[in-house]
């Protein structure tokens, strides 16, 4: 049975959720699940929106016909090929076989690796500013490359004022009914998986975000379609906000991420009490984290929330411990920047964490990491509070 969203007088939610999936690209754990977003538009020609992940492949196609109610399907817009948005793709052109493919010219070789149906015959081919009429309605064409494949773009519909954004204000999370956020306690509730997902999906391409920013900042948007997570009408300048910041890699918060990685517990201890002093001198809201235990996608999205990142680990391997360095390339590959840093390492013989921790750091953007590191041979001594309470004072100093 088909599950749909009426959204305006015109225009309907097709997508579905997914619960099942453990890992999003088989790398992001996904505990609340991930919506996959499609969008029919019935006017005196139909179009549709992108498609959906071969997960709900069913749900999506009942979705499609029922919506259509009969009308042939005219267009396909796609707006991204990532497998995520276009595993139905072929599916939709054997059911609807004089549908033609809207698109530019990036995508065509991208559909034709995916699929063999012969996508040049019935591709038309728009640029950057192009516009197509579909009858009362007219789209215009942005394109958004590295956002975050090479052929993305966005389509806006000047009648009704929609942004079509591919996977930009994307965010983790399954659709539970209320699929518009302002239904939602977006802050409170969905926030984090947002971030979570610009920061390891879309993070490294920051400048690319920017340039798209820049061409959306002069369109009325009075509704935001994206392919995952909520549709946005109202509070849309807030959250484009969140994505001026994020993609700027200034800071989100004046804020202190801790992250240690500790093989017996004497690093652990290290990073508590640096915790408790900071607390001591009025930081709130200081996070810690275990690296071996929390998922690098938890702490990509608190690097780009925090303005301060405390690094503490164990040398192991004559090394950075593994879960510790596999964070710090990581946060290198994400391209995070514009922090500061602190850093304490550990050992029993032969201590080298910190240097190569700060090897790793140097190679980033304007990140600063502060005097005096802390090296602890095997446990933290009483001569050594000394030490810690001072970097809690250089961290205040600078929040």
């Amino acid at each position: 049975m088909y599950c749909v969203k009426k959204i305006n007088d015109d225009l309907y939610w097709v997508g579905g959720s997914d619960r099942r999936l453990a890992l999003f690209e088989n790398a992001y754990p996904i505990p609340r699940g991930i919506s996959y977003n499609s969008y029919v538009l019935l006017d005196e020609k139909t179009v549709l929106f992108d498609t959906v992940d071969r997960a709900i492949t069913g749900q999506f196609l009942e979705n499609v016909e029922a919506v259509l109610d009969g009308r042939n399907l005219d267009y396909i817009v796609v707006n991204h090929m990532e497998p995520d948005h276009c595993a139905t793709l072929g599916e939709i052109v054997r059911r609807y076989p004089d549908v033609m493919v809207v698109c530019n010219a990036k995508t065509v070789p991208i559909i034709n690796q995916f699929y063999e149906f012969g996508v040049d015959s019935r591709a038309i081919i728009v640029k950057e500013g192009d516009t197509f009429s579909t009858g009362k309605h007219n789209l215009t064409f942005y394109l958004a490359p590295m956002v975050h494949w090479p052929e993305v773009m966005v389509t806006y519909d000047t009648t009704d004022k929609i942004l079509f954004s591919a996977d930009a204000f994307g965010t983790f999370g399954a659709m539970n009914g209320n699929i518009f956020a302002d239904e939602l306690n977006f802050e409170r509730d969905w926030l984090d998986d947002s971030r979570r997902y610009y920061s390891n999906i879309v993070g490294k391409y920051g400048p690319s975000t920017m340039t798209l920013l820049k061409k959306l900042a002069t369109l009325d948007i009075k509704l935001l379609c994206p392919l995952h997570g909520p549709v946005w009408r109202s509070d849309i300048n807030w959250y484009v906000d969140k994505y001026l910041l994020w993609s700027s890699y200034e800071p989100e918060e004046k804020a202190v991420m801790i992250a240690y990685g500790s093989i017996y517990g004497n690093t652990e201890n290290a990073a508590n009490i640096l915790a408790c002093r900071l607390a001591d001198q009025g930081v709130k809201n200081v996070v810690v984290y275990d690296v071996a235990v929390t998922h690098p996608s938890v702490l990509i999205s608190e690097a780009f929330r925090c303005s301060h990142l405390v690094f503490a680990s164990a040398t192991y391997n004559s090394g950075i411990f593994s879960s510790m360095e596999h964070l710090l390339m990581d946060m290198k590959s994400h391209n995070v920047q514009n922090r500061t840093v602190a850093l304490m390492e550990n050992g029993t013989w032969g201590i080298t964490a910190g240097k190569k921790m700060a090897e790793i750091i140097s190679q980033m953007k304007n990140m600063t990491i502060l005097d005096d590191m802390i090296t602890i041979k095997s446990s933290v001594k009483e001569d050594q509070l000394a030490e810690i309470n001072a970097m809690a004072e250089a961290i205040v100093k600078t929040l």
